[in-house]
């Protein structure tokens, strides 16, 4: 049941031939479609993730399983309660791994992957990152308060199922009690977008309440630019995975002070330290 994601990527790839096949039978609209080069490497890049998932998630559940072990309770997995507290429990971790993945640039590292591509359609979906490691420490609070370890990783799979589907310029707007609620191809359509007034918006996994909660919701306003503020112009797959990391390298090898280095790790892409304003990250692009 943990791993219900796999068995969900016949219908991923059914969508995405749908989805293909749709915009070569309509006038797009400004909407920027599929590019079959960006698009490999994205399905690539989603291959990969899976590949080393299959040996991580091991990892994970033994590290749940402690943790569940020295938890002082352990809740129901039978009571209707306790799936309800799930569901808040694991789109609240989701939302602050999301944000924390956007403002600090180690997290970022891993996470930009899945901000490289200027298209925006299902197959951008799969382009996952091949560091997952930086996923791990937003959801190690639920088994030691109690939840089931397949619960945890249950409930990570059907998140990741939703946010397949909201990767589309092909749904416009949803009815408004929905957009005012949950995440849509709308909302996530901002939080891809390279526009100054979309950065770092709509961090949302199945539920938008969190941004508008804590003061990141960004109606889709204008055109959306999707992409990084400096795209990267690459479809090599290992660049795709690790420019960032060697980036981020390069500036923590230049930098004059261990203040600096941490900083520059830990603060968000684009800070250079106030004591070497000649630094400038050489490729920190936002999206």
């Amino acid at each position: 049941m943990t791993e219900i994601l796999y068995y969900a990527f016949p219908y991923f790839i059914l969508l995405l031939l749908v989805e293909f096949l749709s915009f070569r039978h309509l006038e797009a609209d400004g909407m920027v479609g599929y590019d079959l080069k960006d698009s490999r490497t994205s399905i690539t890049m989603g291959i990969g993730n899976v590949i080393i998932n299959v040996g991580w998630k091991f990892v994970v559940l033994a590290l749940y399983v402690v943790l569940y072990e020295l938890a002082p309770w352990h809740l129901p997995t039978d009571a209707w309660w306790v799936w309800v507290a799930l569901f808040f429990a694991d789109d609240f971790s989701y939302y602050w791994f999301h944000r924390v993945s956007h403002e600090s640039r180690v997290f970022w590292a891993s996470h930009v992957v899945h901000h490289s591509s200027q298209h925006y359609n299902l197959s951008t979906a799969l382009r996952q990152t091949w560091v997952p490691m930086t996923y791990a420490p937003f959801w190690l609070w639920m088994p030691l308060v109690g939840f089931a370890p397949w619960m945890v990783l249950l409930a990570q799979a059907w998140s990741l199922i939703y946010q397949f589907g909201i990767h589309t310029e092909r749904i416009s707007r949803l009815p408004r009690p929905i957009e005012a609620v949950f995440n849509t191809p709308s909302h996530h359509r901002v939080h891809h977008g390279s526009n100054e007034q979309y950065l770092d918006k709509n961090y949302g996994g199945i539920l938008v309440i969190w941004d508008r909660m804590f003061g990141t919701w960004e109606p889709e306003g204008e055109r959306v630019r999707y992409g990084l503020t400096t795209n990267i112009e690459t479809n090599n797959v290992v660049r795709v995975a690790f420019h960032e990391y060697v980036a981020l390298w390069g500036d923590i090898r230049r930098a004059r002070t261990w203040r600096a280095r941490w900083g520059l790790a830990l603060h968000g892409p684009g800070w250079a330290p106030v004591e070497e304003p000649e630094l400038e990250p050489s490729s920190a692009a936002r999206g």
